[in-house]
């Protein structure tokens, strides 16, 4: 029988995506397979989740209706072309895999497969992340709307065209460094006027998140927002 996900990699982001999914109670943990070259990685994940755990690519991959490759960039070939001949027709193949073109992934599992580009960012570790998804034209509206849902377990998900997908990296992959240097550069500022470090920390990092939920939840513009506190 076929299962409905199957996520190859069970690193920092993979297992945010499928912690994200299943906290958000959009699959059971009976639904998905997980996969990792690493018997302990696949057995603690699957302990901690109740998913099925395996170090098989290929079985793992075997007649699931999605499977999400998370793995770094340099083996997501090695790994789509080990799967390829595993997956079940119309299966939805997921890549997270930066700077990986949905072209170099039709290469090697084939044009007539359905495939999605993802980019997550980090903070869908706490759940709060900002994905973009491009798709092949192979999938039709609802079955990126079905992906897109499953993103939205971790945080947001828009649709995008993947010619954007290098800005998409510059604002929410890289973004979240930038963050932080401007928190560390806060916190140095309090220190230096004679705060602890814990609370210069504690007052800069609320600042950010505070501000960032303001403008989402009210949908002020930043430069507004500027402008009252000037």
């Amino acid at each position: 029988m076929a299962r409905e996900l199957a996520l190859i990699g069970c690193g920092n982001m993979g297992s945010a995506i499928i912690r994200g999914i299943l906290e958000a109670g959009l699959l059971a943990p009976e639904e998905i397979t997980v996969s990792s070259p690493s018997a302990v990685t696949a057995d603690r994940l699957s302990g901690e989740l109740g998913c099925t755990a395996t170090t098989d690519n290929v079985e793992a991959a075997h007649d699931a209706h999605i499977v999400i490759l998370a793995v770094k960039p340099h083996l997501i070939e090695v790994v789509a072309r080990e799967i390829e001949p595993a997956l079940a027709d119309g299966a939805i193949v997921v890549s997270i895999a930066a700077g990986v073109t949905l072209a170099r992934l039709h290469a090697v599992l084939g044009d007539d497969r359905k495939i999605v580009r993802a980019m997550p960012n980090l903070p869908a570790m706490v759940g709060e992340g900002m994905s973009a998804l491009s798709a092949g034209a192979q999938v039709d509206p609802a079955e990126i709307n079905r992906v897109k849902r499953l993103f939205e377990g971790f945080g947001k998900a828009v649709v995008v065209p993947e010619r954007q997908m290098d800005a998409v990296v510059a604002v929410s992959g890289s973004g979240p460094a930038y963050v932080c240097l401007f928190i560390e550069a806060l916190a140095d500022a309090g220190v230096a006027e004679g705060m602890g470090r814990a609370d210069a920390y504690a007052f800069a990092e609320q600042t950010v998140l505070g501000t960032a939920r303001y403008l989402l939840e009210t949908g002020t513009h930043p430069a507004v927002l500027k402008d009252r506190v000037s």
